[in-house]
């Protein structure tokens, strides 16, 4: 089987997202990206999390061709191959439905540095980018576009995408980012957020850069 390992971690994540809450039903995506074949391994369309099997993961090529695999791959193929054009160090997207990251995605207003851990995502402000019908190249090109230097983008009235060096990585971001959402929203009942400044971030961006135990490839 073709991208083994790939398709039983995309199975193993898209059961803990939906454990997570970070997207209900069969709502959600996840892939994983090999370079040196050239290939994606990409969660099925309209299935239970709960349901899938690591057969049931679909490996396709970035120009939509299906390589292997006898489920259909997920609507939002598109999205995901969008990214690791843009972004040569990602190798891994998880798009989810998180509820306050999907909120803010409807009130067509960005996160913003109301917590230092905005950072994870190398940015401090994680965009929102223009409405597109969900499925579509245009939607991906609105994505990726609004994304920028970020590793997070949320989505007009309908979620968020996170990118990562791996899906452990790219997974945490997106809880990162739901986590941050929680908060803004939170503070924003009470009063005004106090965001941090470019400057604050600034340091907060550096002190990221040796963060954590050493890995052999970069964070982001």
């Amino acid at each position: 089987m073709r991208m083994n390992e790939a398709r039983r971690q995309i199975a193993a994540y898209g059961r803990r997202m939906s454990a997570d809450r970070l997207s209900t039903g069969t709502s959600g995506n996840l892939s994983i990206y090999d370079p040196a074949e050239g290939l994606m391994a990409i969660s099925p369309s309209g299935m239970a999390y709960d349901a899938i099997a690591p057969e049931d993961v679909v490996v396709m090529d970035l120009e939509a061709h299906v390589v292997e695999g006898g489920r259909k791959p997920s609507s939002e193929w598109a999205l995901h191959t969008a990214f690791y054009r843009a972004k040569p160090r990602a190798r891994a997207v998880v798009h989810a439905h998180s509820m306050y990251c999907t909120a803010f995605a409807i009130l067509g207003q960005p996160l913003r540095a109301v917590h230092y851990m905005i950072a994870s995502a190398g940015t401090d402000v994680i965009p929102c980018a223009p409405y597109r019908t969900f499925g579509t190249v245009e939607l991906a090109e609105a994505a990726v576009e609004a994304c920028g230097e970020s590793d997070a983008v949320l989505l007009a009235n309908h979620g968020l995408v996170a990118c990562g060096a791996d899906l452990e990585r790219a997974y945490a971001l997106a809880c990162d980012m739901e986590f941050l959402a929680e908060l803004q929203y939170r503070a924003m009942c009470i009063g005004d957020p106090n965001v941090l400044s470019h400057q604050q971030m600034a340091e907060v961006l550096e002190r990221f850069q040796t963060y954590g135990q050493p890995k052999d490839d970069s964070p982001r």
